[in-house]
């Protein structure tokens, strides 16, 4: 699959929106690519995540992790993909990540870390951070949009369906800011 096929899948599910939009880095934009509008059609959730899948199909992958809510489809359908179970890790009241509902991990378990969108890779990290404090093995992360133009290494392996250069702005020099547009904040719309 080529990105101009993500890209259009984007466009044609609207998934792809234009305005003022507060990222949960902090940054700003004047687009927003809200994952949800496209995974909701389970067809191209399935397949996009099959095509996610295929460079670990040999990996022995024995479980996939997302930090939800964003990462839980991803998961869910590249887990399906890999014939392996899926969880997803929570937030505690502090913003940590943790795995509540009986999900656990055990020592020199491989795990692929799966996400919809990563842009600074906060929550990435975090997953991976707590992947290793049960002992278990992060082998690589796989995402559906790469927003960060190059600048984040999680010391493995990542691979996205499309990277997208989308204009971010730190709040101070934003021009949208300066225009005195309101800003949106999609993340959990």
């Amino acid at each position: 699959m080529t990105e101009a096929q993500v890209l259009e899948l984007m466009t044609k599910t609207g998934a792809l929106l234009e305005g003022h939009f507060l990222l949960r880095s902090g940054l700003h934009s004047n687009k927003y690519f809200q994952a949800a509008l496209l995974l909701q059609h389970t067809r191209i959730a399935a397949d996009l995540c099959t095509e996610l899948a295929k460079p670990y199909l040999d990996a022995n992958i024995e479980t996939v992790i997302s930090p939800a809510v964003g990462g839980l489809v991803v998961g869910q359908e590249i887990g399906r993909a890999l014939g392996c179970k899926a969880i997803f890790a929570e937030k505690d009241d502090n913003s940590n990540l943790l795995l509540r509902r009986g999900f656990s991990l055990r020592e020199g378990e491989r795990v692929l870390v799966a996400e919809d969108v990563v842009t600074k890779g906060g929550r990435v990290q975090q997953t991976i951070d707590l992947v290793r404090s049960y002992g278990a093995i992060p082998v690589a992360v796989a995402v559906i949009t790469d927003r960060s133009q190059g600048d984040v290494d999680f010391g493995m392996p990542f691979q996205s369906l499309i990277k997208l250069s989308l204009p971010t702005y730190e709040p101070s020099d934003c021009p949208m800011c300066k225009a005195g547009l309101p800003i949106d904040k999609p993340g959990s719309k």
